[in-house]
């Protein structure tokens, strides 16, 4: 009887591994609340237990070269296209989208809220040198930032420049306790409780759009990786249940992510 029992208790578990997936996903995607909302849903519908491994953009995409996760949900184009293009990821399906913005003190020393554009916001920061944290971490949002000082010509540093090497939520509360600006993405602001002296102070540039992107690790570069399942949950997040979950969270009446993905494909 013990046997069969051990026997029984096996079969189980190995039957709750292979319905396993691992999913890298940004801090960003984790520190709006959207996860809480999707995961279950995704439970119910398709029986697969997501298990999430927060990180940056940057260490998502080394998972992924590692095959150490299934599949990955990041938001760095070029990046993306450079894992797929190098036979990484199966391919590159887009989900949904927000946007940046940049978050500072309340009275707004640097006058960002009347900039006409990202970069003038930046370039008034630096010159005031206005305390400002940096992600600092290859993360999505730190590529984008970079990207943002290299596009009027700043590389930023000194004492008003602190990067943290940290996720999303951490930049923030550092950020709120030195009364710093920031750029952060929208979902991780509205989602976010300490905020301080701090508000969203300048947004609507088109540079800050902020797309999300699905992945599945390639099972020809890794067997091991769980590929039936990463297409699976890519029919799910490309279906009229995610939209809708998508769409319709919220905070204090305020939408994070709108969902902006093509039907997947069939196989």
């Amino acid at each position: 009887m013990k046997l069969l029992l051990a026997i029984f208790l096996s079969c189980c578990a190995t039957l709750a591994q292979a319905d396993a997936l691992k999913l890298a996903v940004t801090t960003s995607f984790q520190n709006s609340g959207l996860a809480e909302v999707l995961l279950p849903a995704i439970a119910e519908d398709t029986g697969i237990d997501v298990q999430l491994l927060v990180v940056g953009t940057g260490q998502a995409l080394r998972l992924g070269e590692a095959g150490d996760v299934d599949a990955i949900l990041v938001h760095s184009k070029a990046a993306e296209d450079a894992f797929v293009a190098a036979g990484y990821g199966t391919g590159r399906t887009e989900i949904m989208y927000n946007d940046f913005v940049l978050i500072g003190p309340e009275d707004d020393p640097a006058d960002i809220s009347a900039a006409d554009t990202a970069g003038a916001a930046l370039r008034a920061i630096a010159e005031l040198q206005a305390p400002f944290v940096s992600r600092g971490d290859d993360s999505g949002t730190h590529r984008k930032e970079v990207s943002l000082w290299s596009g009027i010509g700043i590389d930023p540093g000194g004492d008003w420049y602190r990067p943290v090497g940290a996720g999303m939520g951490a930049a923030l509360n550092t950020a709120s306790g030195m009364g710093a600006y920031i750029l952060a993405d929208r979902a991780s602001w509205l989602n976010f409780a300490n905020k301080g002296d701090l508000a969203l102070l300048f947004s609507g540039d088109p540079v800050l759009f902020n797309q999300y992107a699905y992945i599945p690790v390639s099972p020809e570069r890794h067997p091991s990786v769980a590929h039936d399942l990463a297409l699976q949950l890519k029919g799910w997040l490309t279906g009229p249940r995610a939209q809708e979950l998508i769409d319709g969270y919220t905070i204090d009446g305020q939408q994070l992510f709108t969902f902006n993905a093509a039907p997947a494909a069939p196989g």
